[in-house]
Parts: C-alpha cells; structure tokens; sequence
C-alpha cells in the first residue's frame, strides 16, 4: 500500500529583495562604482567631513589645522563623499531599462578593486615612510 501526498500552497511566495532587477543593478553599480569613486575623492582631497579625535571635534569639508588639536582623520569625510556618490549613480542606474544594466560587465566588480589597490598604496606613501623612517 503506497499513498502520495500532494502539497500546495494557499499563498503565494513573496518575492526576496536580492532576488529583484532593481536591487541587482543598484548593487553592481555600487560595486563597481565605489572603488573608482574613492580614489578620485582621494585624489581630489574631497572630505565630506574632518575629525580631530584629540578634541572630538567634527566639522564640514576640508578643515585644516587647529591648534593643539592633533592631527585631523580625513577617512571618515572620503568614505562618506564616495557612499553619497555611489548611492546617486547606483540610483541612476535603477532608473535605465534592464536591456542596458543587463549588459554590465560582472566581472568589473572585482576587476576595479584590484585597479584601485596600486594607487591606494601610492596615496599612502607618505605615511609608509613616515613608519619605516625613510624621511620625508
């Protein structure tokens, strides 16, 4: 004696985020965007924000100097300026036909990180030198 047992659902299932069009193209051009982005706003010295630790003080854009604060962190501004632009163009992006963001190439996601890593090292020379004591 042998039964079957058919099962089937009464509702439908919803479809996943990771699973949409949309969200694909918006993350592949995050992706890939965001390493070109940070090196050009590296490059181009374009903080959003400048953080002395020091003194726990944040300020808007480039600051400079201040006396007896320490030296400034510019990481926090760079990475903020390159999330805003990236979030922008990934926006963009969404907003072509899916016959155009079918066509990116998968392969830059990694391609441009790997791009990025040479001038990455070369921007940080100064401080390399500075922790090997090779002068200024």
């Amino acid at each position: 004696m042998s039964t079957t047992t058919t099962t089937s659902r009464s509702t439908p299932a919803t479809s996943s985020l990771a699973a949409s069009a949309k969200f694909k193209t918006f993350a592949t051009t995050f992706s890939i965007t965001g390493p070109v982005v940070y090196c050009l706003v590296v490059y181009f010295n374009l903080p959003l924000v400048t953080y002395w630790p020091a003194i726990n003080h944040l300020a808007w854009g480039n600051g400079g100097a201040l006396p007896g604060a320490g030296p400034n962190m510019l990481w926090y501004g760079f990475t903020l300026t390159a999330i805003i632009i990236c979030v922008v163009l990934s926006i963009i992006a969404m907003l072509l036909p899916e016959s155009i963001t079918k066509k990116i190439p998968l392969a830059l996601i990694w391609i441009f990180p790997i791009l990025a890593i040479p001038y990455v090292i070369y921007a940080l020379m100064p401080w390399w030198k500075l922790a090997f004591g090779l002068g200024q």
